[in-house]
């Protein structure tokens, strides 16, 4: 619908992509972001199925207003949003957040508006220049009358670090809930150090809420200072919002560990949860900086983990890392999926790890043990001086890694000659091979990158079959620490990210530059595809199938339809009809595919690209997928505000 893409803006797009089946048995809904408590991205609903999908019709489409009421704003925002459908008993509202945090009620079966809530959300507020939303939680309190005003609450968490708790019904606040409706939780997050890097902490993710506990995580801004925000889990009362307990996910260890100067090992993406275990899930990322680990010896062992905490008291009753003293940015970017392994007729409680390496770790639910055996593997140390460096790192035996891993200057790849020439010379130029090799002043190859393999979208898995599909980035990207008498200091707003110039990291004797490797002709330097999908049997660790999920048609001066994978966000779901229905890809096109094979289905275009994970539901024996067009922050194409309903015709 759109041709409007610079050539250069793919840098920046390729940069952004970078439940147990008893949870929900019999349940045809879709009440949290991930589907159900677990995460696991499945519904059991099969009127739409294999053989119908490509029926599909446009049921309806809801303007949320964004675009219209941000004009200035929208190109910094991320439609990420995933609807959620509260049950009848809440008004059976299908409700949904804009990358501004204001709060929409729609009929499920028309999509027509049936309350709004603003938070009036501090817009100067802007960690990373970006607007986001990935979504709401709902919750029900048993001591009430379903009838009783907040009997079912929507708990939103702001940019702005800011919890309000809304009655599902109607769109009005909780008055019983923090201060006549809201919690300002930046004074709680102040109170532990290190309390650095403010403007870079926002609320982007919805909220766990395990029983009668809601926990918080949030951003943190790692790439230019050794300081940053403390990374802790915050836990509050559902009902009156008290500050229940805090979990410090910052473990200093070993000569030269300062409290004050390190943070970060924060949860920014999404968690998941087990109410019957009273146990929150919660993935976390490297402690701060990024790239230079001198001041934070150990394995920082709570950072890049799954963290198994009982909601309510906050004790860790078991956690696992998955990649030791992390200076490669290699955070844990979605929640872990809590499904069941069907083997032998018996259901195994399962936590599924997707990680940016293109790994996939798969633990028993209860003790954090390994369903597959995973190595402790001998990796390189020699970073740079002062840095210790693990000398092992984890690797699961099954399944295989999910990406191509690693890349020499023989796996040169350009359109032309002279693109592979120049790509094969960088490669050539800098520290390359396998997992694990430093970042050092020569530079460093990264394949996988820091955006994924997986990244912030995730998985879906089909418990009927044992089967998990997720989308995998996979292009190869630098980085180069630089001492800092050799840094020229830069006033360019993308000085030390990526793309940009080289830039200070303070607090460290060395600064940082880093980018996606490309051509002249800015293509990555690696053979496609460059974004795919992936189906993985769980059962026996073996890769099914796999795919390329985006074409170029709209990424490049010339509109050929190559199939190499796009950049790309979001994740997919997968329903009982057979079905795995994912956007992610910048192309502006909805897509289902078969779980079992990964066959194209179906396929539509959309007003923008729907970089949001889509959700099902039934109501009035009618099945809708509904998903969220609207771009990313990062993508080069431009920003929306729509959300889209599919169904059969009637």
């Amino acid at each position: 619908m759109h041709n409007r893409f610079r050539i250069p803006g793919l840098i920046v797009g390729l940069l952004a992509g970078f439940g147990a089946s008893s949870i929900f048995a019999g349940e045809s809904d879709w009440p949290q972001y991930g589907g159900q408590e677990g995460g696991g991205r499945y519904s059991p609903l099969a009127q739409i199925n294999r053989q119908n999908v490509d029926e599909l019709e446009l049921a309806w489409i809801y303007r949320t207003g964004a675009q219209e009421r941000h004009p200035d704003l929208i190109e910094l925002s991320g439609y990420q949003a995933t609807p959620i459908l509260l049950p009848a008993e809440a008004g059976g509202h299908l409700v949904t957040c804009t990358p501004f945090n204001r709060v929409i009620a729609l009929d499920p079966v028309s999509g027509t508006e049936r309350w709004t809530f603003d938070p009036e959300l501090n817009t100067e507020n802007r960690a990373a220049g970006r607007f986001n939303c990935r979504g709401l939680s709902q919750w029900t309190d048993s001591k009430l009358p379903v009838e009783a005003f907040c009997a079912s609450r929507i708990v939103l968490a702001t940019n702005d670090r800011r919890l309000i708790s809304i009655d599902a019904r109607t769109g009005k606040q909780c008055t019983d809930f923090g201060d006549n409706g809201q919690i300002d939780v930046t004074p709680i997050i102040l109170e532990l150090k290190p309390a650095n890097q403010l403007e870079g902490m926002q609320l982007m993710s919805p909220v766990a809420i395990v029983n009668d506990v809601i926990i918080i995580g949030g951003t943190a801004n790692k790439f230019k200072d050794v300081s940053s925000m403390n990374g802790a889990l915050r836990a509050f009362d559902v009902r009156t919002g008290e500050n229940l307990w805090t979990f410090d996910t910052l473990i200093r260890e070993g000569e030269g560990a300062s409290d004050e100067m390190v943070g970060g090992a924060n949860v920014w993406t999404t968690m998941s949860w087990d109410n019957e275990r009273d146990l929150l899930f919660a993935p976390t990322a490297s402690a701060s900086p990024n790239f230079y680990g001198k001041l934070r010896p150990g394995d920082n062992r709570y950072a890049n983990s799954i963290l198994a905490i009982r909601a309510s008291t906050g004790e860790l009753v078991w956690h696992f890392q998955v990649v030791h003293h992390d200076v490669w940015d290699w955070d844990i970017p979605t929640h872990p999926l809590l499904v069941d392994i069907t083997r032998d007729g018996k259901q195994i409680p399962v936590v599924v790890i997707l990680t940016k390496t293109g790994v996939v770790f798969v633990l028993h639910r209860d003790t954090g043990e390994p369903f597959f055996e995973i190595e402790e593997r001998p990796v390189p140390t020699d970073g740079i001086p002062g840095d210790q460096l693990s000398p092992t790192q984890p690797f699961p035996v099954k399944p295989p890694p999910l990406m191509n891993v690693g890349i020499t200057p023989d796996d040169a790849w350009g359109f032309t000659i002279f693109d592979r020439n120049a790509c094969r010379d960088k490669i050539a130029s800098m520290r390359y091979g396998g997992y694990y090799e430093p970042p050092t002043p020569q530079g460093t190859v990264m394949y996988p990158m820091i955006g994924g393999g997986s990244n912030w979208g995730g998985g879906a898995f089909d418990p009927d079959r044992n089967i998990l599909v997720t989308p995998i980035a996979q292009i190869p990207f630098f980085i180069r620490l630089i001492p800092n008498e050799q840094i020229e200091k830069s006033d360019h707003p993308m000085a030390g990210m990526p793309m940009g110039p080289p830039d200070f990291i303070k607090g460290a004797e060395y600064g940082l530059q880093q980018g996606p490797l490309m051509s002249p002709s800015f293509s990555p330097c690696s053979k496609p595809p460059w974004y795919k999908l992936v189906g993985v049997d769980l059962d026996k660790g073996e890769i099914i199938w796999d795919r390329p999920l985006g074409v170029l048609d709209k990424l490049s001066p010339v509109p050929f339809p190559l199939e190499f994978g796009t950049p790309g966000s979001g994740g997919g779901i997968a329903t009982g009809g057979g079905l795995v229905f994912i956007g992610a890809s910048y192309d502006e096109r909805f897509r289902a595919f078969d779980v079992e094979t990964g066959k194209l289905l179906w396929e539509v275009n959309t007003p923008y690209s729907a970089n949001a994970t889509p959700m099902t539901y039934e109501v009035d024996g009618t099945q809708f997928v509904v998903v969220s067009a609207g771009g990313h922050a990062w993508s080069p194409l431009p920003k929306g505000d729509y959300i889209l309903a599919f169904a059969l015709p009637d």
